[in-house]
């Protein structure tokens, strides 16, 4: 049982943006192409549209007793150094200026906060994992309850 779950789904506002650039694309398309001049041509980019977000919002977190689960990549609590929750000023240095190329990074643009979780295992080239999330909060005490350490910054 998953002590902590989120699925990062798109945004709301997205979804009628996607759907209307899908018609818009499908309405120049039956411009140029007579045969293609038919309410099918809408509804296939509709339905294009709506299954790519549906895949963009596939991603899931789940921390549970023993791991953190991103998707399927799992890290052990015991290999956790140190969490803490970053906000979208803090996402924009870790991933820009201050950026590891070695960081496990899952990043959605649409959400603007996230955990990093600062690894301990030599054995292990990656020096931090970066998380989008919407409760970065609820994610670190979940990641706390299990046992994993919170940053010294942020006690």
């Amino acid at each position: 049982m998953a002590a902590y779950s989120e699925r990062l789904t798109v945004s709301w506002w997205i979804w009628p943006l996607t759907v209307a650039f899908a018609v818009g694309l499908a309405a120049e398309l039956t411009i140029g192409a007579f045969f293609l001049r038919h309410w099918a041509t809408f509804a296939i980019a509709a339905a294009i549209a709506l299954a790519a977000l549906l895949w963009l919002g596939r991603l899931r977190l789940r921390v549970t007793a023993d791991a953190l689960h991103v998707d399927d990549a799992t890290l052990p609590i015991s290999a956790i150094a140190a969490v803490s929750a970053v906000d979208a000023e803090g996402r924009r240095m870790l991933l820009g200026p201050e950026a590891e190329p070695m960081a496990f990074v899952v990043q959605r643009p649409w959400i603007p906060t996230g955990v990093r979780v600062d690894l301990d295992d030599e054995t292990d080239p990656t020096p931090y994992w970066y998380v989008s999330s919407r409760h970065p909060d609820a994610l670190v005490a979940a990641l706390h309850q299990a046992g994993a350490p919170l940053d010294a910054k942020t006690e």
